[in-house]
């Protein structure tokens, strides 16, 4: 009994290497943030913790590792129209460039990190879209303040993409069930 108990913690040792081997791979081929941008993201977590948004800043504030290049792994992966990419259960995050040039403020960075958190917890797609277009009049962030955005126009056809359910009512503009 004791021979296996000794190959069995042998085994688990070399599982845990090789996870934890995993994870600095992607930490060590992707670019950390700079100075200025980890400012910026500071300022859109605040907005969350202040929205009532605590258990995702929470993540994104103690367990987040931010880069803003993609790792191996995001590279051969293709994306369209990303502002943030998530490599759960590892809580990395690649911000790219479009995440600190097209929101207007820190409310708009505010909602592409919160559909990001919503990643960080082990949510699809579909639940981190749900999530945000359901909770953007929490967040402060409204139609009448920011319809005309590039990131409004694309979270909202992203989350008719993902979350059609949500853009069944014919009786509002674009069809958006939680207008009603």
């Amino acid at each position: 009994m004791p021979g296996i108990l000794v190959r069995a913690v042998i085994c688990l040792s070399v599982c845990l290497a090789l996870i934890f081997g995993f994870y600095l791979s992607l930490i060590g081929t992707a670019k950390s943030l700079t100075l200025n941008e980890k400012d910026v993201v500071r300022s859109a977590i605040k907005v969350l913790k202040e929205k009532g948004f605590s258990r995702e800043a929470m993540f994104l504030n103690n367990f987040t590792v931010y880069r803003r290049t993609d790792n191996w792994l995001n590279a051969s992966v293709a994306k369209e129209n990303a502002f943030a990419a998530t490599n759960f259960p590892f809580e990395i995050m690649t911000l790219y460039s479009d995440f600190f040039t097209y929101p207007v403020d820190d409310t708009e960075r505010a909602a592409i990190l919160l559909h990001e958190a919503r990643h960080l917890q082990g949510s699809d797609e579909k639940e981190a879209y749900e999530f945000v277009w359901k909770n953007r009049e929490k967040l402060g962030w409204t139609k009448e303040n920011y319809a005309n955005s590039q990131v409004w126009k694309n979270i909202r056809n992203q989350t008719l993409e993902y979350a059609p359910d949500l853009f069944a009512c014919d009786v509002s503009e674009f069809y958006d069930c939680t207008e009603l």
